[in-house]
């Protein structure tokens, strides 16, 4: 399990006075990205491979309040990759100094090349360092059909 700390800015409260839910997003993506560089996957070695991280959801349960000042712990557990790479998802969990588990959040992404804009499996030196992330027990191959698992197709808007 990767663990980055925070604490709690100004900047990351809403209206009510904790954490807002757009900090959480904002901790998990700089968590995401601290373990990517630890893991040999730092922004300039995977955009010498011209790909990039999208984020296809993010699934958030909230169990408990956080405020300003108060020191948080963001998890992260690889909890599926594809046999190529392209697919990824992570289990993240929120704690606060007591252990106490304040959220939850499922999030899966995938890799696109920057030049077509479509996804791509990842070069193979990347794919060494994938297969190599310390996995979840819940730790599944992921297929394209795990990103359609909830049934959300786009719909066009009607005029």
């Amino acid at each position: 399990m990767y663990k980055k700390q925070f604490e709690i800015r100004w900047s990351d409260v809403d209206a009510n006075g904790h954490l807002a839910n757009s900090a959480y997003t904002n901790f998990m993506s700089h968590a995401r990205m601290s373990f990517f560089g630890e893991q040999g996957f730092s922004m300039p070695e995977i955009r010498k491979h011209n790909v990039g991280p999208v984020v296809f959801y993010e699934h958030m349960y909230y169990f408990k309040e956080s405020f300003i000042g108060a020191p948080i712990t963001v998890t992260i557990e690889v909890s599926g990759l594809s046999e190529d790479g392209m697919l990824f998802m992570f289990e993240h969990n929120f704690y606060n100094h007591k252990g106490e588990n304040l959220a939850y959040c499922e999030m899966q992404g995938g890799w696109i090349d920057l030049k077509a804009r479509k996804l791509t499996g990842l070069p193979e030196s990347l794919l060494e360092l994938a297969e190599k992330f310390p996995k979840s027990e819940s730790f599944k191959v992921l297929t394209k059909a795990d990103t359609r698992k909830h049934g959300v197709k786009p719909k066009a808007m009607k005029f």
